[in-house]
């Protein structure tokens, strides 16, 4: 199977997972809100920020070995693969046992960082805290298996396996809450089934791979080690700083605002990732193809390929932040009531990152697979520092406004330096016209948002389901229809085109 195969039937599985868990953690968390309130929501999101912080314990170490494995699955080198699996799966254990020990070493320390709890008890905190814990630490003793099914670029393999427990799962916790209301059963429902899930990928992935439980496994050699280890440092730097910089928002606005004001933006949250998802699901499920190519093709090809991909990701985060930023407010009212409604000028900062981040993300992937960790080491360390003063001094004077200022400005740091270092090392061409191209794709989608708000306020005075459907689909054909008739003459435009065409004459 081909590059564009693996990353089609990828993508598809991606989409179908996504439209499953979409709809149902809507209704969860609907039914969270009515059942236990806003407050425990609010917790529990929290602690999803803390331990997804404490995951930078990973340090980077799953990204370095994804790249390490693409050259010896590429070339079927069974020996090398088992050789760096061993050394994967001694690192994950590590793992594991770091992030246990500084989350029990942040537990006493709770109740200073949850600003207004509401009626929950330090105790119950605590205890939910635990279970979180346990269920984020009992992940890692399976988790390195993935790499080498990804580095395959069979991702669907991991995506359909998340998508089945996530279902399970949260039809379990919304049957639970109906009939138990209780915080404990419904964190315990979740460790119950992913426990039983990690059981599962483990006897599955043994039987897929039976050359991973051989007992003789060749030692890599001390340049193999090293280059694992180089690569290892440089992206702690990037995990720590990214960490600083994405997912600290939780906790500063759950320790300078209030828990329940965490709930609110979580609100939004959901719905941006889960819809995002179906956009990161194309970017992230061609990361392993990236990787192939880079192993096997010649710089041309690469340099042409990047291309394609970044034209593809200004025109769908393009698509999509306008979407957001348009519908998402009226969404909200629809779901969970206008009481829970954020301002339309957080909303347009929250979207500014989006955009950006989107351009991010196709530099970063591009980066990550083509193994360019130590040119920018410490750009991430700069940016997380940057975000954490700007966020808590702004927060304190004009709210939750400033957190979200600090974001945009770190965040930017990383779209003006990064595109010259991939320019530089990975196709050694002139980066003009990367930023060139960046002000065209802004240009036209500020000139259609005005647009599209003029006409978002002319046809939906009031908020009715009706109207929303309605101007879902006015903002998809006006957008779509407006792009590409600016872009449609252009290269990359026309690479799409015939993939997709020759797609579709195929199935014919």
């Amino acid at each position: 199977m081909g590059r564009v195969k693996y990353a089609t039937k990828n993508i598809a599985f991606g989409w179908m997972g996504n439209v499953a868990t979409l709809l149902l953690g809507a209704a969860l968390r609907q039914v969270f809100i009515n059942r236990l309130g806003d407050t425990l929501l609010g917790v529990s999101d929290y602690y999803t920020s803390i331990l997804t912080v404490l995951s930078l314990a990973e340090l980077g170490i799953s990204t370095a070995f994804n790249f390490s494995l693409y050259g010896p699955v590429a070339r079927n080198e069974v020996e090398k693969i088992k050789s760096y699996m061993l050394l994967y799966k001694k690192a994950y254990r590590g793992i594991a046992a770091a992030i246990a020990v500084i989350g029990m070493a942040i537990a006493p320390f709770l109740k200073y960082l949850i600003k207004e709890p509401g009626n929950t008890s330090l105790r119950d905190l605590t205890i939910c805290y635990f279970i979180v814990l346990f269920n984020t630490v009992s992940s890692y003793l399976v988790a390195y298996k993935y790499s080498l099914v990804n580095a395959q670029q069979k991702n669907y393999i991991q995506t359909n396996v998340i998508t089945i427990t996530k279902v399970i799962t949260i039809s379990l916790q919304i049957l639970g809450l109906w009939m138990f209301p209780n915080f404990y059963l419904y964190l315990i429902t979740s460790v119950a089934i992913e426990l039983i899930q990690k059981i599962f990928v483990n006897i599955y992935l043994n039987r897929m791979y039976p050359y991973l439980k051989e007992k003789k496994v060749e030692k890599l050699s001390e340049e193999e080690v090293g280059g694992i280890v180089g690569q290892t440092k440089a992206l702690v730097l990037h995990r720590v700083g990214d960490m600083a910089r994405s997912q600290t928002d939780s906790m500063i606005i759950a320790a300078f605002i209030d828990v329940t004001t965490v709930n609110f933006v979580g609100n939004y949250n959901h719905v941006i990732s889960s819809a995002s998802n179906f956009v990161n699901v194309i970017f992230n499920s061609v990361l392993s193809s990236f990787g192939n190519l880079i192993a096997t093709e010649k710089r041309e090809k690469q340099y042409w390929m990047f291309k394609v991909y970044r034209f593809l990701g200004c025109w769908i985060y393009g698509f999509s932040a306008i979407g957001f930023y348009l519908m998402l407010t009226p969404l909200i009212i629809l779901w969970v009531g206008e009481e829970r409604a954020l301002s339309d000028l957080v909303i347009g900062c929250i979207m500014f990152d989006y955009y950006f981040k989107g351009e991010r993300i196709v530099l970063t992937n591009y980066k990550t697979a083509a193994g360019v960790f130590e040119q920018d080491k410490y750009l991430p360390l700069v940016q997380g520092a940057v975000n954490l003063v700007i966020s808590i001094v702004l927060v304190q004077k004009i709210g939750l406004v400033g957190i979200y200022i600090g974001t945009i400005v770190s965040g930017l740091i990383a779209n003006i330096t990064r595109p010259f270092i991939i320019y530089k090392v990975c196709f050694d061409e002139s980066v003009a016209g990367y930023f060139k191209d960046s002000l065209k794709y802004v240009a036209v989608n500020a000139a259609v948002l005005a647009l599209l708000i003029f006409i978002r306020d002319a046809m939906m005075p009031s908020v009715t389901i009706f109207m929303f459907i309605v101007m879902v689909g006015v903002i998809t054909v006006v957008y779509n229809v407006i792009f590409i008739l600016i872009f449609g003459r252009c290269e990359e435009f026309g690479y799409l085109w015939h993939l997709v065409a020759d797609k579709i004459r195929k199935k014919l």
